[in-house]
């Protein structure tokens, strides 16, 4: 039975960056003969602006009947003055929940050969943490939430809400993460000041009992965020809550150059998985043909290693996006850091667009699965 993937460029640079990803696909599933229909669907903006709602039914019946959702970005001033829950990133948070994907895993990755891209001037070894984040509940979906009028003053209301089953699994897939990679854990908090942290803490070592291989250690998120940037190297699994998960994240996309670098998948218990790239919809450039691509194709990735389970096509991938920046062939958005040190590399660096990164990186990829005798 052929597998069904959902994609969904949305707005801003995400058709052009989709428009890479579906190249991707496309050659890989030739090279491999791989049963695989791919699906278009509308979100955000573009899905607003045709139908009058950033979440069509139509593209959720299309989502809840695949094997995995590839997305582009949403949102845009365009859209500012629509109806809050109307807005594109309404679109988001509902496909979000209509997959029930509370674990959102975020790789950051640079090789010690590539630092030059990092701001940081003190890497001595590779960059690879994978943080794993929280996605459905916390402070973005607790209740109530709101503005109101109280005393004659204007006041508003977020609520931070978080269930020992919803910590436990997410946690529980943190732990085998860890025990596939170093067998080393973090987990961020501010216990010292929420109660919520205080629960997480708190199921996070009861949890680590069926965990004995794995080491966990405790942080807090202001310590993460420094030890981020003072010690990359030594860090390798995060797991986090949804607010923090979404700051460090970030972090994480400046220690490597960019967050057009990095990819992410959300996953479901059940399988049904959503991938996408970390960076937003950049409206200030959309069309121009000068998009990073790498965050989506290493997100095609991460749906090769998750959804497709072929890991030396995913491996590859990723191979051969660190040997195109390697050979010197960069995307504008990465053009400062190799200005800034451009002394500490003898190769000279070549900026080029959207289609013609794709197209490096899939030859450097079939270089790779060549050498490896996984394709002719």
């Amino acid at each position: 039975m052929k597998k069904k993937i959902l994609l969904l460029p949305g707005d801003g640079i995400g058709p052009e960056v989709m428009d890479a990803g579906e190249r991707v696909l496309s050659a890989l599933m030739e090279a491999f003969k791989l049963e695989i229909e791919l699906v278009h669907g509308k979100i955000g903006g573009a899905a607003y602006d045709a139908t009058g709602e950033p979440l069509p039914e139509e593209t959720i019946r299309l989502a809840l009947n695949s094997h995995a959702v590839l997305l582009g970005a949403v949102g845009g001033p365009a859209w500012n003055g629509v109806p809050f829950e109307k807005r594109p990133e309404e679109g988001l948070l509902k496909l979000r929940k209509t997959l029930s994907v509370y674990a959102n895993v975020r790789p950051v990755r640079l090789p010690t050969r590539l630092s030059h891209f990092s701001p940081l001037r003190t890497l001595t070894s590779d960059i690879h943490m994978l943080i794993v984040r929280e996605l459905t509940g916390g402070l973005y979906f607790g209740e109530p939430k709101g503005r109101m009028v109280e005393d004659g003053e204007e006041k508003a209301r977020d609520t931070l809400l978080y269930s020992e089953s919803e910590i436990r699994r997410i946690v529980e897939l943190a732990y085998k993460l860890a025990e596939k990679r170093s067998g080393r854990l973090v987990s961020v908090d501010k216990a010292n000041v929420l109660a919520t942290s205080r629960l997480w803490r708190e199921v996070a070592e009861r949890v680590h009992t069926a965990y004995p291989h794995v080491t966990l250690h405790h942080m807090l998120v202001d310590a993460m965020a420094m030890e981020m940037v003072l010690h990359p190297e030594t860090i390798d699994v995060v797991v986090t809550e949804n607010m923090f998960g979404d700051i460090l994240s970030d972090v994480g996309g400046a220690l490597v150059g960019s967050l057009g670098l990095l990819p992410s998948a959300s996953l479901s218990d059940h399988g049904l998985h959503l991938y996408e790239p970390v960076h937003g919809s950049a409206p200030t450039i959309a069309g121009r043909g000068i998009a990073n691509p790498i965050g989506m194709i290493l997100s095609v990735a991460m749906l090769f290693e998750y959804t497709l389970s072929l890991q030396e096509i995913a491996e590859a991938l990723w191979q051969g996006v660190e040997s195109t920046l390697d050979d010197g062939w960069i995307t504008a958005d990465l053009e400062s850091f190799v200005e800034h040190r451009s002394h500490e590399s003898s190769r000279p660096y070549r900026v080029i667009g959207t289609k013609e990164m794709t197209e490096r990186i899939l030859e450097a990829t079939f270089r790779q699965l060549k050498r490896k005798g996984v394709v002719a």
